[in-house]
């Protein structure tokens, strides 16, 4: 009996101070940061610029010429895959989807109009509304020039957070980002070129 009361004893008192130990022993180790400031901001910011552009191709007259639908729906299945990722690592983070105060993590200043506080390549609200608008021929050649314009502004995100970055997945996909978006914009200069029109200015 003594010895059950002792073995009691000592479980309770195992117990005890295991709970009592956050009371007096702070953990001097801080949870490991998962990304720095570039880092996320960089996520943040292009997980709204990729919105966009499914927006974009949201916007998109289904009646257009197939070669541009097609690219359209390309560019839509990538944005989408990365999307996930990027959303993943924001959770992962405990941060929220997107930055309240875009483009902070990049050294230099953009400015533009386009209400994303100077986010490069971002469409306007009238010319995303002229997109949804626009029907046949125009609409194939406003989308061209409007995306062309957005995937220009994407390789400059992701050029600039690979230069700032010295390593880890976020650099990794920086840099296949800048390298997939100028492949396409290859193609869509072409069929811009194929129309006699320029990118958005």
């Amino acid at each position: 009996m003594k010895v059950l009361c002792a073995g009691v004893a000592a479980v309770f008192l195992l117990v005890l101070g295991a709970a009592l130990r956050p009371v007096f022993f702070a953990d001097s180790a801080a949870p490991p940061t998962l990304f720095g400031v570039t880092e996320l901001g960089f996520v943040q910011d292009m997980t709204a610029h990729h919105q966009q552009a499914l927006i974009l191709t949201e916007r998109l007259d289904a009646g257009v010429d197939p070669a541009v639908r097609g690219l359209a729906d390309q560019i839509a299945d990538v944005q989408r895959m990365e999307i996930g990722t990027l959303l993943g690592w924001t959770q992962l983070a405990g941060a929220a989807p997107t930055s309240a105060e875009p483009m902070r993590w990049m050294a230099r200043d953009h400015h533009s109009s386009s209400g994303h506080e100077g986010m490069p390549g971002m469409a306007t609200v009238a010319e995303l509304d002229a997109l949804s608008a626009a029907r046949g021929a125009a609409a194939e050649t406003l989308f061209l020039r409007l995306m062309y314009r957005h995937h220009a502004g994407g390789i400059a995100m992701a050029r600039a957070a690979d230069a700032l970055l010295t390593s880890g997945p976020v650099k990794q996909a920086a840099r296949a980002m800048a390298q997939s978006q100028s492949q396409e914009l290859g193609y869509l200069g072409m069929l811009l070129e194929l129309r006699g029109a320029r990118p958005a200015s």
